[in-house]
């Protein structure tokens, strides 16, 4: 009988449980739905917002919003994934940390035979989000300064990596000496560790006192305002996260005073909601991942049981890159 992390309440860590799943995950597919049998699950800080409450969820439900395995059955009306691929997902009803699920089929894309499960796993949420960051929200030119908050992060590693192949100056905001290396290591110019270094004064100086583009902020509280004051007029402020808490309600004249500034709260799921912008968004990621521009770090790893402590030590920034949960 296949297992699953249930969630009957939302909370702490320990509300995750462990079950016997039966036929509720399993059940007979819908007409466009297709069977996958997890091979690795990805684990984001996203999933965290929803296990706390944070972002909220009908309950009882499944966590987890990324996987890749092996599609053992699919819906009559699926025509374009088949019994036997190898495929990948990132979004969807949340229900990844599974070793059995049925999903939508139109949330998934197949792999390049030459990106393993794990990877994959690995890359499908935070790779799609660097994507869309870079090429769409605000699109990064060669010759750009651009400020990436929480640069040895899951996104902030790749977005590094992929700023730099862009031809982009990259500078991010740390928290360790171990952690600046790690993120110079995958393409950030200018680590800055912000513990005992401010990051506005630092990009000042970068910047020649001109500030930057665009800032990248999926840290939210600790860091909102200050990111604001990093921006070249007409800059664009991205926030995308909040792994500090949610920011605090904004006057718009704030944007006005420190020179016309844009603002948004994108989410990759409003980018990849038509089944043709999932699969441009995918290719590109592909294409990058697989030209060597941009390695994927799977840093942790952790059995799908063991997805509490996986979850404490994401909470405590003990984790760096990439985390996969193995069923």
């Amino acid at each position: 009988m296949p297992h699953a992390i249930r969630l009957y309440e939302t909370g702490g860590p320990e509300v995750m449980r462990w079950e016997e799943v039966g036929a509720g995950e399993t059940a007979p597919l819908s007409p466009g739905e297709a069977r996958i049998r997890h091979e690795a699950v990805g684990l984001n800080f996203i999933d965290i917002y929803f296990r706390s409450g944070r972002y909220p969820l009908p309950l009882p439900s499944g966590l987890g919003l990324e996987g890749a395995g092996v599609v053992e059955a699919i819906g009559s009306a699926v025509t374009d994934i088949k019994v036997g691929d190898r495929v990948a997902y990132a979004g969807g009803p949340p229900g990844a940390y599974a070793e059995v699920r049925n999903i939508p089929a139109d949330r998934l894309v197949k792999l390049p035979d030459n990106i393993d499960f794990k990877t994959a796993a690995a890359m499908m949420l935070q790779g799609m989000t660097a994507q869309y960051l870079l090429r769409r929200t605000y699109r990064v030119q060669p010759g750009d300064t651009i400020l990436i908050q929480a640069a040895a992060g899951g996104v902030g590693l790749i977005a590094c990596q992929w700023a730099k192949a862009l031809g982009a100056t990259v500078i991010g905001t740390v928290s360790s000496d171990e952690k600046a290396a790690l993120a110079k290591a995958h393409g950030c110019d200018y680590p800055i560790v912000y513990t005992r270094e401010d990051f506005v004064t630092r990009v000042k100086e970068i910047t020649k006192g001109e500030g930057v583009p665009v800032v990248y902020d999926s840290v939210g509280a600790d860091t909102f305002t200050k990111s604001l004051d990093c921006l070249r007029p007409l800059g664009m402020m991205v926030t995308f996260g909040q792994s500090a808490g949610p920011v605090a309600p904004l006057d718009t004249q704030e944007l006005s005073k420190r020179g016309s500034l844009f603002l948004t709260r994108p989410t990759l799921f409003t980018y990849v909601a038509k089944r043709a912008d999932l699969l441009a968004s995918a290719q590109e990621l592909f294409e990058m991942v697989t030209s060597g521009k941009v390695k994927i770090e799977v840093n942790q790893t952790y059995a799908l049981k063991d997805v509490v402590q996986a979850h404490i030590d994401l909470a405590a920034r003990k984790t760096t890159g990439s985390t996969v949960l193995q069923p």
